[in-house]
Formats: structure tokens, C-alpha cells, sequence
């Protein structure tokens, strides 16, 4: 793992090999909070992916929009393929505004995947609802979308809810129910005292988020075609 920065004073961790297919991995709800996701990326490298890390805020004026686009520029800097983005929480929900918006952006996902995505909440990059900007004549990457059974943060069903809105507009979609909860999807545990997610070296939170990296490679390898 290297770090580097990804604007002036904003950090980011890069996983695996150069050479690899880049994923973006944001983290949720939180201020600079990459190392709760560290185990998973460290896990998904391990899958033959170059995976990039950056922390962004979203307790910022602009809710992290800033930190998210720039992270986006640095991860495409390093390669011409097609970004597939992964976000956790509140950053699955930037995930997916970001393929949403990717003619705005001017980028191209290959492929979004959520891990217990609040996606009944407003999209940091725009601060609106996603399911309105879903459109047929957009174009559209494939979703995975990972949820944990046991998630007592972000309900399963807002994954299965998105995932009909996203069918009604003919985006590929696939819902993947886990033993999960909100944390160890992500490989992370929530402190109570600090009020914050942190990283876990829990064993059955380890069990979790190796099942949820190999899930993530197996979707990229094999993403889901349009009905």
C-alpha cells in the first residue's frame, strides 16, 4: 500500500498492482475516514484489482463533492480503462450519482457496487434524490448491490427499493442479500463512544468482508445484463 494525495492536504491509499483494473472505494458517512475500509481494499487487491482509497469529507459545506470529484480525477490519472466505483453507505449513494451524472462528470463507470447503500438519502455530489435523474438515455453501468440482512443502520430494503428504480429505467441491477451488518460489510465495527466506525480485526467480521470481496470481484468479472 502506498499513500499519496490526492489534492493538496487530502489523502488517499493505493492497493495492488499498477497494472490492475482500478476500482474507487469510498467510505460513508464520516471525515476522513479511509482506514475503516483498508481491510476490504486490501482484500479486493488481492483479487487482481488496483484499488484506490481517498478520505473525503462529508460534513463539508459541499458535503464532500469536492474531495469525491477530485478523488475521481487521481483514480482515472492512473489509468485509460473505465473507473468501477465501490462506496459504502452514504458512499454508495455518491457511487451512484456518480454514474448517474457521468456524462456531467465526463467519466465512464464500468460498474457501481454498494455496500449497504443508503440510497434513501440525497446524493453528496448534487444533494438531490437519485431515483429522478435515473434515465433510459443515460449511459447505463451495471449495479451490484451488497446489503447486509442484519444492517440495523441503513435498511435492506432501501438496496432492494433503488434497485427497482434503477430496473424501471433498464439500468443492469443485482441485489446480493449477506450475513451482514452495517459495519462488517465493510470490514469496519461502529464504536459507541466515539460515535464512529472503525477497522475491525474481529474474526467474524474478517469472514464477512473476505465473502464481500470475492462477491465484488466475481460482480466485476460478471456483471449483470439488462432485462
Amino acid at each position: 500500500m502506498e499513500t499519496h494525495e490526492y489534492a493538496p492536504g487530502r489523502s488517499v491509499d493505493v492497493f495492488g498492482d499498477p497494472a490492475h483494473p482500478t476500482v474507487l472505494l469510498w467510505h460513508g458517512t464520516q471525515t476522513d475516514a479511509r482506514h475503516t475500509v483498508g481491510s476490504l481494499a486490501e482484500l479486493l487487491a488481492g483479487h487482481d484489482l488496483r484499488v484506490v482509497v481517498p478520505d473525503w469529507n462529508s460534513h463539508a459545506d459541499d458535503h464532500g463533492r469536492s474531495d469525491l470529484l477530485a478523488s475521481v480525477r487521481f483514480a482515472r490519472a492512473g489509468t485509460a480503462q473505465p473507473l468501477a466505483v465501490i462506496g459504502w453507505s452514504l458512499g454508495a449513494v455518491a457511487a451512484a450519482g456518480l454514474a448517474i451524472g457521468a456524462a456531467q462528470y465526463d467519466v465512464s463507470v464500468r460498474h457501481v457496487v454498494g455496500l449497504g447503500g443508503a440510497f434513501m438519502v440525497r446524493d453528496p455530489l448534487t444533494g438531490e434524490m437519485l431515483g429522478p435523474r435515473l434515465s433510459a438515455d443515460q449511459r447505463r453501468a451495471p449495479f451490484t448491490l451488497l446489503h447486509g440482512a442484519g444492517d440495523d443502520v441503513v435498511p435492506l430494503q432501501a438496496s432492494r427499493d433503488f434497485a427497482v428504480e434503477l430496473e424501471r429505467a433498464g439500468w443492469p441491477v443485482r441485489v446480493i442479500e449477506l450475513d451482514a451488518d452495517h459495519g462488517n460489510i465493510a470490514g469496519a465495527q461502529y464504536n459507541s463512544a466515539e460515535d464512529r466506525y472503525e477497522p475491525s480485526a474481529d474474526p467474524n467480521t474478517r469472514q464477512v468482508v473476505t465473502e464481500v470481496a470475492e462477491r465484488v470481484a466475481e460482480a466485476l468479472a460478471n456483471p449483470p445484463k439488462p432485462r
